[in-house]
């Protein structure tokens, strides 16, 4: 967080939060209800302040206070860059380091767990993250491979990390989309308590 939230927080404790009125899409845009951020320093600043709550709420924190943020579909949207070097960062431009784990949804979308948290691929860049994926065998997948995989007869499917500039690799598994915020301790829509 930056040192004048920080400083805020200390001098005013009992802001009361807000709710209903930020949001994050599933290609990682901030909404302010219901129209996009497109200024870059607003957008940077929700970032450097973007945090979650002991109950898996997400908000920024507006200096004293904490503007609740409504999720699309996860906390963190991914970027995946192969060029100049292949690197995973979050729409807040956190790069990750580690991955821990890889699903695919109902609706055939990528989810990775990273040292950062867990999140949902963007869209535009699934097809890049793709090509991480390999067969048992350790080989590329043919082009019908992860149709088949999706039907339960393709052999499994690893996500090579290096690939995409992530230690480690991941067995890639299937999740209901509806289970995710559960499993992996989210709110998509958060309430006062």
């Amino acid at each position: 967080m930056d040192d004048a939230v920080i400083a805020a927080i200390a001098k005013w404790p009992n802001v009361p939060a807000v709710y209903g009125w930020l949001g994050l899409t599933a290609r990682g845009e901030w909404r302010l209800r219901g129209e996009r951020i497109v200024k870059p320093a607003i957008c940077d600043f929700i970032g450097r302040n973007y945090a979650s709550d002991e109950r898996g709420c997400w908000h920024f924190q507006n200096g004293p206070q904490r503007v609740f943020v409504e999720l699309e579909v996860a906390p963190w949207v991914w970027r995946v860059a192969t060029e100049p070097t292949p690197a995973v960062r979050t729409h807040t431009n956190s790069r990750a380091r580690q991955l821990r784990g890889a699903w695919l949804d109902e609706a055939g979308r990528l989810f990775l767990q990273t040292d950062v948290g867990f999140g949902l691929v963007d869209s535009m860049d699934a097809a890049r993250t793709a090509e991480s994926f390999r067969g048992g065998n350790g080989r590329r997948l043919e082009s019908d491979g992860i149709d088949e995989w999706l039907v339960g007869r393709g052999p499994d499917i690893v996500v090579v990390g290096r690939l995409l500039g992530l230690e480690g690799d991941s067995a890639l598994a299937r999740l209901c989309a509806a289970e995710a915020p559960q499993r992996f301790g989210y709110v998509c829509l958060p309430q006062p308590q």
